[in-house]
Order: C-alpha cells, then sequence, then structure tokens
C-alpha cells in the first residue's frame, strides 16, 4: 500500500485532515486504551502535525510536534499513533524518523507510555522521570539529546 506523508502547521489542515486526526486518535487513545479523557487538549492549534495517509485519506500513523516552550522547555513530539491495521509493520518508527527530522537541532522531551520505553529507547530517547500516571496509564519523560 502506498502511503503519503504530510506536515502541517494546524492552520494548514483541512476539515476532512483535522476529523480523520482527531477519529484516530479517539479511536485508540480513548476508545482502544479505554481511557476517557478530552483528547483536544490546546496544544493542537500551535502544533506541527505529521501523518502518513493512504490513497483515500485514512491515517495510518500520526505524531504532532508541540514547539519549545509550550508543553515543555524542550520542543516535544506526542500523541504517536500507529492504526491497528498497520502496527508491525514499521510505520512506527518511521513515523517517529519523521518526526525527530521535523523538529530539527535540540533535544527533543516526550511523554512516552511506560511500557514503549524500550521503543523510543532504540530511537536514541532516554528516560528522564520516574514513572507517573497519566489518565490511569503509567507514562515517563524521555529527552533525545
Amino acid at each position: 500500500m502506498a502511503l503519503a506523508w504530510h506536515a502541517k502547521q494546524f492552520d494548514e489542515l483541512s476539515v476532512h485532515e483535522l476529523y480523520a486526526i482527531l477519529a484516530l486518535r479517539g479511536r485508540v487513545f480513548v476508545v482502544e486504551q479505554n481511557c476517557p479523557y478530552l483528547d483536544p487538549d490546546g496544544y493542537d492549534q500551535a502544533s506541527r502535525h505529521v501523518w502518513a495517509s493512504d490513497e483515500a485519506g485514512a491515517i495510518h500513523a500520526y505524531l504532532r510536534i508541540v514547539p519549545a516552550g509550550i508543553k515543555f522547555g524542550e520542543v516535544s513530539i506526542g500523541r504517536v499513533i500507529t492504526a491497528p491495521e498497520a502496527r508491525g509493520t514499521g510505520l512506527g518508527k518511521e513515523l517517529m524518523r519523521r518526526g525527530i527530522a521535523a523538529c530539527g537541532a535540540g533535544p527533543i522531551r516526550i511523554g512516552a507510555q511506560a511500557h514503549l520505553e524500550r521503543f523510543y529507547g532504540e530511537l536514541g530517547f532516554v528516560r528522564a522521570s520516574e514513572p507517573y500516571d497519566e489518565d490511569g496509564i503509567p507514562h515517563l519523560e524521555m529527552v533525545r539529546a
């Protein structure tokens, strides 16, 4: 399946792109992970959104890049997601590589689900905090120098 890669600021997103992004985030973060929380958290408007979609516009992988000083002191990557049907294909690592490249030089901080520490470690992130609870899911802050 051929995927197209996109990177846009919030104001550049079409209504259809924004809907597809929020639908995937809700499908996985709220429904699949059984975690009732308000996904639109006020950071999307300042963020750069990076995703891969198929010819029909379905999103298979997505993340957002939040500029330094808004969520963390460093630039951050968050809302990293791979659609269930695309997991195990390497798409998640490709997504993160593209996200890291889009961040430019300098450290990147993430708030990662603790069970994904090894995945992010393979991409150069190291643990920068003790585990903490976020919406009922153990998380860690991790930094990539």
